[in-house]
């Protein structure tokens, strides 16, 4: 497979760097060797659509459509945990991500209602910083806040580390609060 296309939510440029300048800590506390992934690359994954050898053109439109009927306010995330799931060393939260669950439950909806498969599985908000071998416990980090205003369609070029945005949606804030 050469691509892979879900949903995300990205952080703003000036939260992304900040999320950046964390290397320098990462490496003297967690002592991590690994290259973090480019701010453009930050994000968390709201719904996986599949991996494809070519994109189907017939998904990115239903999830366009899809996309563009979602009708929320911006809200907010925070995280303020750092862990390991494994080989990615990910950010996470200490307290629910109530309006992240909301706005992922919301547009899962869309997405079946066009006649797209959706993972039933638990959403479990992460944003994934690295990916390095080894585990480490779980760490309280000063909290990341930021305001999510819009989210995106990306394929991603698998092992290539590019993405390509197929679009890109406001959240215009004329429907109920997530």
């Amino acid at each position: 497979m050469a691509h892979r296309l879900f949903f995300a939510v990205m952080p703003d440029p000036d939260t992304a760097a900040r999320i950046a300048r964390m290397k320098g800590w990462l490496r003297s506390e967690v002592h991590v060797t690994a290259r973090l992934l480019g701010t453009d690359r930050l994000h968390i994954t709201l719904h996986t659509l599949g991996d494809f050898v070519h994109v189907p053109d017939v998904i990115v439109a239903r999830a366009c459509a899809a996309a563009a009927a979602i009708d929320v306010q911006p809200f907010g995330v925070t995280l303020d945990r750092v862990s390991s799931f494994g080989r990615p060393l990910v950010l996470t939260a200490s307290a629910g991500q109530g309006a992240l669950a909301d706005f992922q439950r919301e547009l899962g909806d869309a997405l079946r209602s066009a006649g797209l498969r959706v993972s039933s599985a638990r959403f479990k908000p992460h944003l994934t910083l690295l990916y390095e071998e080894g585990k480490f416990g779980q760490r309280a980090i000063e909290p990341i806040t930021w305001t999510v205003r819009e989210f995106v369609l990306i394929d991603s070029w698998l092992g290539k580390t590019h993405y390509d945005i197929k679009g890109r949606w406001p959240l215009r804030g004329s429907g109920p609060a997530v």
